[in-house]
C-alpha cells in the first residue's frame, strides 16, 4: 500500500487566526453599541445606563459591592455609571443594614423610565436578530459565554482582570 496518503485522505493544516482579535472584537462592539444606543438613545439613556437600571429594578434594593459583582465590573466602574442615574431622579442610595452600608434602589421615575427603555431594547434587539439570524446570535452568545468563563481568572468580577 502506498504510505503517501491521497488528497481526501488529509487533513488540512490548522489556519492561525488573522489580524488582532482585540481590535475585531472592538469593532464590532463599537457597531452593536451603537445599534442599541440608536435606539436606547430615544428615552434618553445610553446602553450601559439601561443595564445598570435594569438590574436595579430587578435586584433592588441592592447593595452596591453585590451589584457590581452580579454586574461583572468593577466597583469604580459602577460608582462612576451610577451617578448619572442617581442625578437623573431614577436610583436612589439609602441606607443599609448599618451605618456603612448602602443600599441603591430605583424609583418611581426610574422604574417608569426602565420600561420605556425596554421597549426601546426589544426594537434593537428583535433588529439585529433580524440583521445577523437567530442561529448566528445563538452561537455567538455562545462562544461569548463560553470564552469569558475561559478567561475568567478564580471567579473574578473585575472587569480589568
Amino acid at each position: 500500500m502506498n504510505p503517501v496518503a491521497t488528497a481526501s485522505t488529509r487533513t488540512a493544516p490548522a489556519v492561525k487566526p488573522q489580524g488582532c482579535t482585540n481590535l475585531k472584537l472592538r469593532q464590532l462592539m463599537r457597531r452593536i453599541a451603537s445599534h442599541y444606543d440608536a435606539e436606547l438613545g430615544k428615552t434618553g439613556l445610553k446602553t450601559t445606563q439601561y443595564s445598570l437600571l435594569s438590574y436595579v429594578v430587578k435586584l433592588g434594593p441592592i447593595r452596591a459591592v453585590d451589584l457590581a459583582a452580579q454586574m461583572k465590573m468593577s466597583s469604580s466602574t459602577l460608582s462612576r455609571n451610577l451617578q448619572p442615574l442617581v442625578a437623573a431622579g431614577w436610583l436612589v442610595m439609602g441606607p443599609g443594614a448599618d451605618a456603612r452600608s448602602r443600599l441603591i434602589s430605583a424609583t418611581t421615575e426610574g422604574q417608569a423610565k426602565r420600561t420605556e427603555a425596554q421597549r426601546r431594547w426589544r426594537v434593537a434587539q428583535e433588529s439585529l436578530n433580524q440583521t445577523l439570524g437567530l442561529d448566528r446570535v445563538r452561537a455567538l452568545h455562545s462562544l461569548i459565554d463560553e470564552a469569558m468563563d475561559l478567561l475568567n481568572p478564580e471567579g473574578s468580577t473585575d472587569e480589568t482582570a
